[in-house]
């Protein structure tokens, strides 16, 4: 039985075991290998990119204001007039400013008196309440007077005696001169008793003075006051024993009304100040607390000292106030200020309407086109809130006070009166010399498009 022989086929070439095989048309491959997928750093450089554009986004809406702002002038400026900023702006006027000189005193009364007592003996009574006012010659202590009195009574007494004695001798000398024109008694008689009558008179001149002193100290027993002023704290209580040799007092009297204050000024402010004082001048003076904000009352210099401290260069002078509501106090620091020249006629500004630069002192001059242009102006004499201008400005000039931020040669304004005090009103900032007025500027809305755009980047 013989089996048939199986055809074998030829190896294929060595190269077609490596071209793909080959599918019927219209039929996917069977076991097609599935696609890889792209790398996710690609992906995250595309988030990248999107977060600093939405970035950059944000940046500029946020900063766009200013440019939106000129864009809209613009815009109305091809329509019409641009839009005016609303300014506050005052007038430069015409009036009086002073010089002063300023230094640092002390209130000095015109008279401290320390009552002390003059004679020995008891405190019976006091006459007078802890701080009153009193006048000159009031009774304000009472030392028992008893025994000086008694003294006054013993001279007394004794210059009667002496008296008698004197009269007698010169009725006796009388006599004597008639006996020796009659040679009845020798001359040596009446020398001796012209003698005795001149003794006598001295008896009688020392009790006068006994009785005198002895008056005097009962006087000394009533305490009065030497001067108008008030009266301090007791020192010595009713009932004590007080003594002529006793170191401390039993009050202190001060003189309030009127009261003086010695301050200092610098040597090379005497001159003006002593012309003008020769020339008959009285110069007025004003008392400022510490801070120089409150006056406390006015007064007129009244003496110069002689001598100059070489130490620090200063001369001391004294100036008197009335001080009727007893405003200062004794020993109380103030600071004076003697008005040396009065200035009268001069154009004044306001010192928060002036700007300053580092070269320059200007304003912003309003012109009648309701313009601004800058003016360079000179400041003279400042004196509280208001400066004088020597040159650059004129009574009736309108001047930029408040929003000058965003001034600029031929800015278009709107100027309004200063509000009231108390008005609500821009905040101002003063810095150096002079003060500077600036408005806070109002942050911009933020727009409905970039609100959009963060959402939409946020849902990225």
């Amino acid at each position: 039985m013989s089996y048939p022989t199986p055809e074998i086929a030829a190896p294929e070439h060595p190269q077609a075991l490596l071209a793909p095989p080959a599918t019927a048309p219209g039929k996917p491959p069977a076991s097609a290998p599935p696609d890889k997928p792209k790398p996710a750093r690609s992906r995250m450089w595309i988030y990248i990119v999107l977060l600093l554009l939405a970035g950059a986004l944000a940046w500029f809406l946020l900063h766009r204001s200013a440019p939106v702002d000129s864009k809209a002038g613009g815009k109305k400026g091809k329509g019409g007039a641009a839009a005016a900023l609303p300014v506050v702006a005052i007038q430069a006027t015409q009036g009086n400013i002073g010089v002063y000189i300023t230094g640092l005193g002390a209130i000095t009364p015109l008279a401290t008196v320390t009552i002390k007592s003059r004679v020995d003996g008891q405190l019976m009574a006091v006459h007078f309440k802890e701080g009153d006012a009193v006048r000159q010659n009031d009774p304000l202590i009472e030392i028992d007077p008893r025994p000086y009195e008694a003294v006054v009574t013993q001279t007394e007494g004794q210059l009667v005696r002496d008296q008698a004695l004197l009269q007698n001798a010169r009725v006796d000398v009388a006599r004597y001169q008639t006996l020796l024109a009659q040679d009845a008694i020798p001359e040596q008689q009446l020398a001796t008793q012209r003698a005795l009558v001149v003794q006598d008179e001295g008896l009688v001149k020392n009790d006068q003075g006994l009785l005198d002193a002895a008056r005097l100290n009962v006087t000394y027993s009533h305490i009065t006051a030497p001067v108008t002023g008030v009266v301090g704290l007791r020192l010595v209580d009713p009932g004590n024993i007080v003594h002529a040799s006793d170191t401390t007092g039993m009050l202190v009297l001060t003189q309030l009304e009127p009261i003086s204050v010695i301050f200092t000024i610098a040597e090379d402010q005497l001159a003006p100040v002593v012309q003008k004082v020769r020339a008959g001048q009285k110069l007025s003076v004003d008392a400022y607390d510490r801070e120089m904000k409150n006056k406390i009352a006015s007064g007129v210099l009244s003496t110069i000292d002689n001598q100059i401290d070489q130490t620090t260069g200063t001369l001391k002078l004294r100036a008197v106030f009335a001080n009727l509501d007893h405003a200062l106090f004794p020993n109380q620091f103030v600071n004076a200020r003697l008005l040396e020249q009065e200035k009268t006629g001069v154009t004044l500004l306001q010192t928060a309407a002036i700007q300053r630069n580092t070269q320059n002192t200007y304003v912003y001059l309003i012109k009648p086109d309701n313009t601004v242009t800058v003016r360079n102006i000179t400041i003279g004499t400042t004196e509280g809130d208001e400066s004088e201008i020597t040159s650059g400005l004129v009574p009736g000039d309108n001047v930029v006070m408040t929003g000058v931020d965003k001034l600029q040669e031929g800015t278009k304004v709107a100027p309004h009166a200063p509000q009231a005090a108390g008005s609500t009103g821009s905040t101002g900032s003063t810095g150096g010399t002079g003060a500077q007025t600036r408005t806070t500027p109002t942050p911009p809305a933020p727009s409905k498009t970039g609100t959009a755009q963060k959402g939409a980047t946020k849902k990225q």
